[in-house]
């Protein structure tokens, strides 16, 4: 009972109701506060939805280590290793779902932030969605520089990294920085699913390492 109201409150603010109050004075991103503190992946762990905790299941990403092989589905539904790089420094935005508010502004700001730097590093997103559902967003949005993952399948992406928001099935919200050789060096694990991360020092991240 308590697993179904935590999963029926969370999918509620996910989508965009109840979030009308007012943030605390600091950065926001059309209207939602940017986080630039930091939370801890894998067992043990939790992340909060306005004051609630939502357990953290699976073995923790730490910085310094490979980024975990994993097997997602890509948007032609083809199974891909995540951590099989094609030799660029790579950005990896993890949301729960791109059709919220949130994770739609998190995956613009992805997508347009810093648009030359897309030429140098490659920008990922994955999250629980449907393949099909992530290119339909990706159409409307008119995303073109962003690689969409699924984790629908097995839920290996979030369970190797420690993100996978238990028991809900959802990921948590993070974004990942890897070298060309598949090395972490940058992670955040956003304290309140309900706001953004810092994708400005994401991205700064990134550019040290070209």
């Amino acid at each position: 009972m308590r697993n179904t109201m935590l999963g029926s409150v969370l999918l509620t603010v996910l989508l965009g109701f109840g979030t009308g109050a007012a943030f605390a004075a600091g950065e926001e991103v059309q209207g939602i506060k940017v986080n630039k503190g930091n939370g801890n992946a894998g067992d043990g762990n939790s992340i909060m939805m306005k004051g609630n905790p939502l357990p953290l299941s699976g073995q923790a990403l730490k910085v310094g280590e490979p980024l975990p092989s994993a097997m997602v589905t890509a948007g032609n539904l083809a199974p891909v290793d995540i951590a099989t790089g094609n030799g660029k420094v790579r950005i990896i935005s993890v949301v729960p779902s791109v059709d919220t508010p949130t994770c739609e502004a998190q995956t613009h700001q992805l997508s347009e932030k810093d648009r030359k730097l897309a030429d140098q590093v490659e920008m990922v997103t994955v999250s629980m969605d449907l393949p099909f559902a992530q290119a339909r967003f990706a159409k409307e949005a008119k995303i073109k520089n962003v690689t969409f993952y699924s984790d629908y399948k097995s839920g290996s992406f979030g369970k190797n990294n420690g993100l996978m928001i238990d028991p809900l099935h959802l990921l948590a919200r993070a974004v990942i920085v890897t070298d060309k050789n598949n090395i972490v060096r940058y992670l955040q694990v956003v304290p309140e699913v309900t706001e953004l991360p810092d994708m400005a020092a994401a991205m700064n991240a990134a550019k040290a390492l070209l």
